[in-house]
């Protein structure tokens, strides 16, 4: 990953207040989720926030690594696990490309919102590989923002410039889809939701 957390961390009291903009897709997504877990899965989420989806997983499965690089957003995200009562998440704050852990440590992993933020999404979904169990699963959903107001391309590296937005990647749903496939994944599962956004189960064979 690449950027600096100093904008997620202005930005955590915000992004933690924010509504979930299609809460039947969210809903769904959870449930799709749920159908790759079982009551002994280790799973992971990287970029996970103030931590809803993994305090949402967390009663299914037996133990959830949460990470991002924001401190704020953990803080938020622990606080909330807190209080829902929740004790099989462990938060870490860290990157991809910086966690240290074993390869093949994790039966799913999770990266919601956050492959079009990252400077290199192939290496990032290698690094998700390495780190599956054969026959594990990548979970992702992706917006794609060269489907949906390309006309942000030219707009937003001026605002990231000036500190307004986070680095942001553009690429289409069928890219993403050509990057974990050759990263060695099968695709178990593919939705769009809406225009310009893209959710992913795919399997490390």
């Amino acid at each position: 990953m690449s950027g600096s957390p100093r904008f997620w961390d202005r930005m955590a009291a915000r992004y933690a207040k924010s509504p979930i903009r299609n809460e039947a897709a969210y809903q769904e997504k959870l449930r799709i989720t749920r159908e790759y877990f079982s009551a002994d899965s280790q799973v992971m989420e990287f970029g996970c926030g103030t931590g809803t989806t993994a305090i949402s997983h967390a009663p299914f499965v037996e133990h959830i690594l949460a990470t991002d690089f924001s401190s704020k957003m953990l803080d938020i995200a622990r606080g909330k696990a807190e209080a829902a009562g929740i004790s099989n998440i462990a938060f870490e704050c860290t990157s991809i490309d910086e966690l240290a852990t074993d390869n093949q440590s994790f039966d799913v992993i999770m990266g919601h919102s956050i492959l079009h933020l990252v400077e290199d999404r192939d290496a990032v979904i290698t690094k998700v590989h390495g780190l599956l169990k054969t026959g594990g699963y990548f979970i992702s959903s992706t917006v794609c923002l060269d489907e949906n107001l390309p006309i942000l391309k030219y707009v937003l590296p001026i605002g990231r410039l000036v500190g307004l937005v986070p680095l942001v990647r553009f690429f289409t749903g069928q890219q993403l889809i050509e990057s974990v496939r050759q990263a060695g994944f099968e695709i178990a599962h593919q939705w769009q939701p809406a225009k310009g956004s893209v959710f992913i189960v795919a399997k490390r064979i």
